[in-house]
């Protein structure tokens, strides 16, 4: 959801993901040294020319070793200097991960690890580690640490002046172990310490299944770990697929992850045999990748939402129903990432994610924007050109002329209301998550059922806009916006007063383009119909 407070949180999570959507791991996942790649990849140098470059690189860095101003570090001038740099020469989604990098990797991609349960970031003004929020039936979250708690202390060690990745690194550790969390809490005049037990934190990327309205089934997907397609079938069957008359499928800001989890998310709403990707690339011959069917999937229609942030493995999911007709995708053109990376686990526990295949849709497309001649930052967030690469014209089952170039482009473009001057100064001041850690720090966190913001706290949220943060508006753009500022402060003070997942779960219901996709389902039934119908007639004409 378009929220600005997943917004905030999404941009540096999909830039660290960038380098590796639509991956999967080398042969085994076994350490592979560079010697052991295939050995039918054809020579582009000749041997005599690889040797003279590796013996002029040995070289330089003799030289720099030698005679550089500071001593040298080879984790420095290797891991982050030459060979990335020799990566980016190639493509924006090729890295290298150091041994902490590659772990957390690994970790990302296993959808679980160790630990308390929440989710830090870095306090605006000071920098200093804050919690953004616990995960709901944590121990952080059952021990009652709240969004906006500073971190003081992990373990008697101070942390304020730590990096969010090192506090986090101090609060995993083996399942069943203690640690000891002190922070500084607004409206608390002493430090409040916490003594907590890790526990196993599960990753879950479907964080929302629900109904949004009776026979209207809401799913959104984050990410494609290893985990996702199973979780995919098992809250399906919690929600009672055989009931579903029309899901809506979230794919915003999904960055992508493995390929093979985005084929079997895929393939359970496509007939079995159904092409749901292909790849082929200079080492490898072309491969489909077909779609397993499922009991019910196949029954009802689907809305998928997609924004300029869904990309690789989410647009395979997102191509491949919209090329098979079975699915309507409303929203913004994707990312537009075409390229496969298979990470090989190297030697010291590091990891190289290389670009070693294009993917294609089942139509033909690659949908792989264009990457030369831009930065990193322009390429990643930069203003797009246009996608449509009138070259690579293809057509749907139902043959629906569709496009490759830069993403996949909706059915259906969706456009979210631009926020006014102030909205746009209070989102950008972080203000809802500001507001609700000084406002609990003098009242309960204990909400009812169904609470929304009375005028009482939208005149004190009102007062403090003007006084705390120094934000100025007049009444009439209050006035005008009121009833945006109280479901974005609604939403924010759920985390507090409920939970995360709670919070998620209204915004859903206050999300315009949700009530779009609802409004849109009897497009996808259309699409469902006629291909049943194609289905039935081609049948028909065998026997």
């Amino acid at each position: 959801m378009s929220s600005p407070r997943r917004y905030f949180l999404f941009v540096p999570l999909f830039l660290i993901s960038g380098a590796l959507i639509g991956g999967y791991f080398g042969p085994g996942g076994h350490a592979l040294a560079a010697a052991q790649a295939p050995d039918h990849i054809t020579n582009v140098a000749s041997d005599e020319d690889l040797k003279a470059s590796i013996e002029s690189f040995t070289k330089v860095y003799d030289i720099v070793n030698q005679n550089y101003s500071d001593k040298l570090s080879p984790d420095k001038a290797i891991y982050r200097g030459a060979i990335p740099g020799m990566l980016r020469t190639l493509d924006p989604h090729s890295n290298f991960f150091d041994p902490k990098e590659f772990a957390g990797l690994r970790e990302e991609q296993h959808g679980m690890y160790y630990g308390i349960g929440m989710l830090i970031g870095a306090q605006p003004r000071t920098g200093k580690p804050m919690v953004i929020h616990p995960f709901g039936g944590t121990p952080a979250y059952k021990a009652g640490i709240r969004p906006g708690d500073l971190l003081m202390e992990v373990n008697d060690k101070r942390v304020d002046n730590l990096n969010t990745t090192e506090v986090a690194d101090m609060l995993k550790g083996p399942k069943g172990t203690k640690v000891q969390v002190v922070v500084a809490r607004e409206g608390s005049s002493k430090p409040i310490t916490f003594n907590l037990v890790r526990d196993e934190i599960p990753r879950n990327s479907v964080d929302t299944a629900i109904w949004v309205k009776p026979g209207i089934a809401y799913m959104r997907i984050q990410s494609f770990t290893e985990t996702t397609s199973k979780e995919v079938e098992e809250n399906l069957k919690a929600l009672g697929e055989p009931n579903i008359k029309g899901l809506i499928l979230d794919l915003r800001e999904n960055p992508g992850g493995l390929l093979q989890e985005g084929v079997a998310t895929a393939g359970h709403w496509l007939d079995r045999g159904q092409v749901v990707v292909s790849h082929k690339g200079r080492a490898y011959s072309e491969k489909p990748y077909l779609a397993r069917g499922s009991e019910y999937g196949e029954r009802y229609p689907i809305v998928v939402l997609v924004n300029r942030y869904s990309a690789s493995a989410a647009e395979i999911v997102a191509g491949a129903l919209q090329d098979h007709d079975r699915a309507w995708v409303l929203g913004d053109t994707t990312f537009g990432k075409g390229l496969v990376q298979t990470v090989y686990p190297l030697s010291d526990n590091t990891g190289l994610a290389l670009t070693t295949q294009h993917y294609y849709t089942p139509s033909g497309r690659l949908i792989q924007r264009n990457y030369s001649n831009i930065s990193f930052l322009d390429y990643y967030y930069g203003k797009r050109t246009e996608a449509k690469d009138p070259m690579d014209v293809k057509q749907t089952d139902l043959g629906r002329v569709v496009y490759g170039g830069g993403g996949i482009t909706p059915d259906e473009k969706y456009e979210p209301a631009k926020l006014d001057g102030f909205e746009l100064t209070v989102a950008r001041k972080n203000a809802f998550f500001n507001f609700s850690s000084f406002y609990f720090g003098d009242h309960s966190t204990k909400l009812p059922k169904g609470w929304t913001p009375d005028e009482t706290v939208m005149e004190s949220f009102h007062d403090w806009l003007l006084k705390q943060q120094g934000i100025q508006f007049t009444e009439a753009d209050w006035t005008r916006d009121h009833s945006w500022l109280r479901d974005k402060l609604r939403s924010e003070m759920y985390i507090t007063g409920f939970s995360y997942e709670d919070a998620e779960k209204l915004d859903v219901e206050q999300d315009p383009e949700i009530q779009k996709a609802i409004e849109a389902m009897p497009k996808a039934a259309s699409l469902l119909a006629q291909s049943k119908a194609r289905f039935e007639k081609q049948r028909a004409s065998l026997h």
